[in-house]
């Protein structure tokens, strides 16, 4: 029976002690496995990578009309519609003036009798006068010749004595002033007005024409056209309304043809060039993209309030009539493009003071690697040199504790959740002691 109880009480020591023994082995374990830090982790990929610059713009017209009051005045009738295609010279708008049409007109017929007198002056005067003369300078060369055959045959008779010298010189006197009178008539053909007639003449016509544009431009300022074919984008008036002068009354657009005027930050302004592409979205829009070039990059910075910045003209390469004009868009400029690189998350970067490294994940255990940098974005990096592809960088701890060189690590996928050493004790320990 003595026997008996020693044998059990050895049995019962050497449980005890091999459960100790366990518990030592567990403790160890969980206190390795408590110390391993909990990272996320990456790899490191080859990619292509932008390097970006974002604003916001405003969308503007670069073929455009914007049709004002010129004088203050009632509005008698708008003549287009939000949205309507119009072509050069159609009628917009036109505001009450009861003269401009009949001043229009008086003007037309004085610069067609201005131009008339000035052509009868060049011509030698108006058309009847140009019959009359030539009439009156057949009758004249009729007569010079009917005058010329009369002193002729007067000479014959005097030689044989039956004219006297009355006779002859009265012949003269008709033949001479026959001559004469033709004369004058070709003069008169050929020089009936002065030069100073001319220059009055011509004067007259230059008048007229003032006359004229003074009184196209008083029409067109009742009755306003659109000198450009394009969409009404805006209309800010309605018939009966009275406006000042220089009111605003209807705007007309190629809405084909727009850039945007954008404003970067300073610090920006530097890495903008002539020619780099843009992307163009807009909220009003969702989904849709557009997109354009810079066209003049910033040349000075100004004060936009709270802010410094350059004034960027960004041209829009296929706008197709949907970006309205005066709306806000987002601006996206490419600054550099890097095709096919080495490439990890930017979180993975660190740096001390110019050094820029990352903490790589081998075998369970961190490295501290420094690299060189690339082309860098607000989500990737480029790594020239110190990684090689599908090397894992860590991202960020779980636990919030501080990395070093060395440190045991698991990455987030693989960690088993921890419990406490109390409670692996309760669970594991305590339901096994003896009784």
């Amino acid at each position: 029976m003595t026997a008996v109880r020693l044998h059990s009480r050895q049995w019962k020591i050497v449980a005890v002690a091999g459960m100790a023994i366990v518990v030592i082995c567990l403790v160890v374990a969980f206190s390795r496995h408590k110390e391993a830090v909990q990272v996320w982790t990456a790899s490191a990929t080859y990619a292509d990578l932008n390097q970006e610059v974002t604003t916001n713009g405003t969308v503007i017209p670069t073929s455009e009309f914007q049709a004002r009051a010129f004088w203050p005045g009632i509005i008698e009738k708008v003549n287009v519609e939000l949205g309507q295609r119009v072509r050069p010279g159609q009628l917009l708008v036109s505001m009450k003036d009861p003269f401009a049409i009949s001043r229009l007109t008086a003007a037309s017929a004085a610069l067609e009798a201005a131009r008339l007198g000035a052509e009868n002056v060049k011509k030698g005067g108006s058309q009847e006068e140009r019959i009359n003369l030539a009439g009156d300078l057949q009758h004249a060369e009729q007569a010079q010749v009917q005058a010329a055959r009369s002193l002729a045959a007067l000479q014959q008779l005097r030689a044989r004595g039956a004219a006297s010298d009355a006779e002859i010189a009265a012949a003269k006197e008709k033949l001479e002033n026959a001559n004469t009178t033709i004369q004058m008539l070709r003069e008169k053909a050929e020089q009936r007005f002065s030069p100073r007639e001319a220059r009055n003449a011509n004067a007259h016509v230059e008048d007229a024409q003032a006359n004229l544009q003074a009184a196209k431009v008083q029409f067109n300022n009742a009755n306003i056209s659109s000198p450009i074919a394009g969409t009404v984008y805006s209309i800010k008036v309605v018939a009966y309304d009275w406006v000042p002068v220089g009111a605003d009354l209807i705007r007309v657009a190629d809405l084909r043809k727009v850039e945007i005027r954008a404003y970067f930050d300073e610090p920006e302004i530097g890495k903008l060039a002539a020619g780099q592409p843009v992307t163009i979205t807009w909220d009003g829009k969702p989904g849709s993209s557009w997109h354009g070039h810079i066209k003049q990059a910033p040349i000075a910075a100004t004060s936009l309030g709270p802010r410094s910045v350059g004034e960027c003209v960004i041209a829009v390469d296929d706008a197709k009539e949907e970006l309205l004009p005066n709306t806000n868009v987002m601006i996206t400029v490419t600054i550099d493009q890097h095709h096919h690189v080495l490439s990890i998350p930017h979180a993975a970067l660190r740096s001390e003071g110019t050094k820029d490294y990352v903490f790589r994940l081998v075998g369970g255990k961190i490295q501290r690697v420094p690299v060189t940098l690339g082309l860098v974005n607000v989500e990737r990096a480029e790594i020239a040199k110190g990684l090689v592809e599908n090397d894992v960088v860590v991202l960020k701890v779980m636990d919030n504790r501080e990395l070093r060189d060395g440190a045991v690590a698991r990455s987030a996928g693989d960690v088993v959740p921890a419990i406490g050493i109390t409670d692996f004790v309760r669970k594991y320990i305590l339901r096994f002691r003896p009784g």
